[in-house]
């Protein structure tokens, strides 16, 4: 049929769904979750499994109660189990990993309209959510599963949470890190089942950027502005990477403050919005009480994001702006 059709953007076909871009993201992930299951044992697999589960009957349960279509099927409910599950320690109960599903599929998702409508990433609200509810078991830290027969009760400290060992030789300071460089890239260290082996994770974010998926602008801008600051408060080489490689910081940028939903749609602003996150996890880990300050840097940030979008939301090509009418006297 020839013709003249106007409609808006976008205007070029995809084979790009919502499923597929789920499987992606699906694929990126299990390369650390593999990993955190090898470290931690058949328990950190129990806890992914558990969330998996427990984040697809909360979708599919929750879209019934509410008369809605069942959205099982694009696969967000799988993406938001696995980073839940990644984002916990091994030895959470069982129980606390339901919860914290419910709360990520069911209030921070679904209250709200479902995937694309949330105003912050489930499995990040959840964690907090458990973080401040279940302080302990949320904690607890494990070594690697080989480092002990029992692994559920042989705790040790993170990267974050482990003191640095000050000595002096020859009448000079040193300050040296209770873990290896080595270790923190393979994940040989205490933390959450995901968070530990940066190889993966940056195999997973590299994999993500290279087939579109994502865009590298907010994880370089994360990444980047937290390593400098800390480069400009310490001083160190060492410690700036020891601080990027630490905690949850490569999980967040790759895959929690790239959020389609969640974070700016323009270059710009994903820029803008990992400068904020890399700023407030700087400051949080560095004066904070919390070792940690990703989850709370890319949450305050997701609050931005509308902000952010009215600042840097540039006009269509031809648009005009409206004329607005004189007011009557």
């Amino acid at each position: 049929m020839n013709g003249l059709f106007v409609s808006p953007s976008p205007h070029r076909a995809t084979t790009m769904s919502t499923a597929r871009i789920m499987l992606m993201v699906i694929l990126s992930l299990l390369p650390s979750a593999i990993a955190g299951c090898v470290f931690f044992g058949p328990r950190a697999a129990a806890v992914l499994a558990v969330c998996v589960i427990s984040c697809v009957a909360f979708e599919a349960l929750s879209r019934k109660i509410m008369k809605r279509e069942q959205t099982v099927s694009d696969l967000s409910a799988i993406v938001t189990g696995l980073l839940l599950g990644m984002n916990l320690p091994a030895t959470t109960p069982l129980y606390i990993a339901v919860i914290g599903s419910f709360i990520a599929i069911v209030i921070a998702k679904q209250l709200f309209g479902g995937i694309g409508q949330n105003f912050a990433n489930p499995a990040l609200v959840a964690r907090i959510v458990l973080m401040l509810s279940f302080t302990e078991s949320m904690s607890t830290w494990v070594v690697p599963y080989w480092y002990t027969e029992a692994v559920d009760t042989t705790t040790g400290a993170t990267p974050l949470t482990a003191s640095w060992i000050n000595y002096t030789e020859s009448g000079v300071a040193y300050k040296m890190a209770p873990f290896t460089l080595g270790e923190m890239l393979w994940g040989e260290t205490g933390g959450c089942i995901g968070e530990t082996c940066a190889i993966a994770l940056i195999a997973g974010g590299v994999f993500l950027i290279v087939t579109g998926i994502i865009s590298a602008a907010t994880p370089v801008a994360f990444i980047g502005s937290y390593a400098l600051l800390t480069f400009i408060y310490t001083g160190s080489a060492v410690e700036t990477l020891y601080g990027v490689l630490a905690g949850g910081l490569l999980i967040g940028a790759f895959f929690m403050a790239t959020d389609y939903a969640t974070t700016p749609v323009t270059t710009k602003g994903k820029i803008i919005f990992g400068l904020g996150c890399g700023l407030m996890t700087f400051i949080i880990r560095t004066f904070g009480s919390y070792p940690e300050g990703v989850s709370f840097a890319i949450l305050l940030m997701n609050l931005l994001t509308p902000y952010i979008d009215k600042l840097t939301l540039t006009t269509p090509f031809g648009a005009k702006k409206p004329v607005k009418k004189a007011e009557e006297k």
